[in-house]
């Protein structure tokens, strides 16, 4: 008899004894729902937390999407010529650093005030922001006060500027350019950011509206100083132009970012161990040393001896999801990301209103690991070629970045180049992380950047300011390129050495509205 057939009800010894029941036999047959969440996706370079774990997704391993320039990149040859401009230094481009002046104003005698303000985001938007807060410290004639990373909602990172950057360096490069305080002094005690937090209140600037103007902080923040000798502006991320500013406050800016943002001594030490043990891996010149002596192409082989390349591979799954792209996933990582996009951002994403041939061709699709991959091989770079990987967590896992290394054995990052004891000091702190893979770009004989971003935006003007190799892909062909499913490899190889002649490196001048940081010619570089 059905239970709905009989008048009589369970009592509760009845149901407590079916609760267990269920209970004891669920995890038995559905065993998956029960494994840990967070080794749903293993992945051998993840040095930050997912904000979501979507187990359909990341177990439907994605295969290969380009097999046939797969297998033929895997067997490639490299002319020694291609090498050999490959890996040569930029030649001089008629422009050199020229952040320093001999007519600009002398610091004046008086301060009129402090300036706080409070950081959000990750590190390299925070390092603009910094850059920012010195200018507008400048333009106010005000005392800057050690500005203030706010803990990132996703990373959870709670360092400090000091935690990261050398606070007496900082001081020091600058200090005939504004006045600089590690705290605000006593009669202030009560500026702080829960004081802020609680109320309204008067000496807090909220409102400043994105690329505002010298003139806005004059008439806006000044006032502020004047009457209660401190200001605090929060949110101060991107709240200050890149036009019509002054030549020595831009000149300002690109000092603090270029000279006066130096790491932490530890950070460093951790990025010189790792440059080191990419530079001089000892087991493997040993090993190979003799090989090379008998073959007859030594000079070949050895053209990327000693050298590395930097690899920043921005494929994480708000990327993914943001981007609205099929990645090759199935149906599940389609629904996955579509959800992700639903919880994150309701929903409204630009790019939904495009097919993915139509992203492709507009190049807004960033490039998974495959076919990053196939992009170096294609330029020119050795299946011998040192690729140090700097990487959030890679959405799916060790499934995606496996072809990546198929293409790329001698793949690296921070856990294969040092030890628990050697990272100790940045395990779990994202922004330290972070720092030390922005060390190691720096030192980089190549930089490549998967997709644009902060992190992307800060290493290719920092480079550009020092005129070091970066290749900056071509997004729209690319996508193109990728869509041509019957492509043979030389003529993949041909259209991709074709599209990147001038994006390694050469200097772009800043255009109207764009970043000082990212194109640092010609505000803060002369014509030799």
């Amino acid at each position: 008899m059905r239970l709905g057939q009989n008048h009589s009800h369970p009592n509760q010894s009845q149901k407590m004894a079916l609760a267990g029941l269920v209970t004891v036999l669920f995890p038995v047959f559905f065993p998956n729902l029960f494994k840990p969440l967070g080794r749903a996706s293993p992945s051998m370079f993840s040095s930050m937390p997912d904000r979501f774990s979507d187990l359909p997704s990341e177990w439907n391993a994605p295969k290969p999407r380009h097999l046939p320039l797969l297998k033929a990149a895997i067997q490639r040859q490299i002319p020694f010529r291609q090498q050999l401009d490959l890996w040569s230094p930029l030649p001089d481009q008629g422009w050199k650093p020229c952040i320093g002046s001999t007519d600009d104003p002398p610091l004046p005698g008086k301060s009129l005030g402090y300036i706080q303000v409070f950081l959000d985001g990750g590190l390299n938007q925070q390092r603009m922001g910094i850059c920012d807060a010195v200018a507008v410290a400048k333009i106010l004639n005000a005392t800057l006060v050690i500005p203030h990373l706010e803990v990132n909602p996703v990373w959870q990172d709670t360092s400090s500027f000091s935690d990261i950057f050398d606070v007496d360096h900082f001081i020091s490069v600058l200090e005939g350019d504004i006045s600089i305080v590690k705290e605000l002094p006593g009669k202030y005690f009560w500026s702080t950011r829960e004081y802020y937090a609680t109320g309204i209140r008067d000496t807090r600037i909220k409102m400043a509206p994105v690329h505002a103007s010298a003139n806005w902080y004059l008439e806006n923040v000044l006032p502020i100083l004047q009457r209660f000798g401190v200001a605090a502006i929060s949110p101060f991320s991107h709240r200050l132009t890149f036009n019509n500013l002054p030549p020595n406050i831009q000149r300002l800016r690109c000092k603090v970012n270029f000279e006066a943002l130096a790491f932490v001594p530890h950070i460093r030490e951790l990025g010189e161990t790792l440059v080191s043990r990419l530079r001089y891996p000892a087991t493997e010149s040993q090993a190979m040393g003799n090989l090379y002596m008998k073959d007859g192409r030594e000079k070949t082989r050895n053209q990327g001896s000693g050298k590395f390349v930097v690899l920043h591979l921005r494929f994480d799954k708000d990327m993914a999801a943001h981007s609205a792209c099929d990645f090759g996933g199935g149906k599940a990582e389609r629904m996955a990301l579509a959800k992700y996009r639903q919880v994150i951002w309701q929903g409204r994403v630009v790019n939904s209103q495009f097919t993915n041939e139509e992203l492709r061709n507009q190049g807004r699709c960033p490039l998974t690991p495959e076919q990053i991959g196939l992009l170096l091989a294609a330029l020119g770079f050795s299946n011998s070629t040192r690729l140090y990987l700097a990487s959030h967590k890679v959405y799916g896992g060790e499934s995606r970045i496996s072809t990546l290394r198929k293409l790329f054995p001698l793949m690296e990052d921070k856990k294969s180049l040092s030890s628990a004891e050697e990272r100790s000091k940045v395990k779990g702190k994202a922004s330290l992380l972070a720092a030390a893979d922005y060390y190691v770009s720096m030192q980089s004989d190549v930089f490549i950047s998967a997709s644009p971003g902060n992190m992307h935006n800060a290493v290719l003007g920092h480079r550009a300011f020092l005129n070091l190799k970066t290749i900056r892909p071509n997004m729209g062909l690319l996508g193109q390129l990728f869509l041509n499913k019957s492509m043979e490899w030389s003529d993949f190889q041909h259209a991709v050495v074709e599209g990147h002649k001038n994006r390694q490196g050469h200097i772009r001048l800043r255009k109207e509205k764009q970043s000082i940081y990212t194109y640092p010619a010609p505000d803060c570089m002369c014509q030799a």
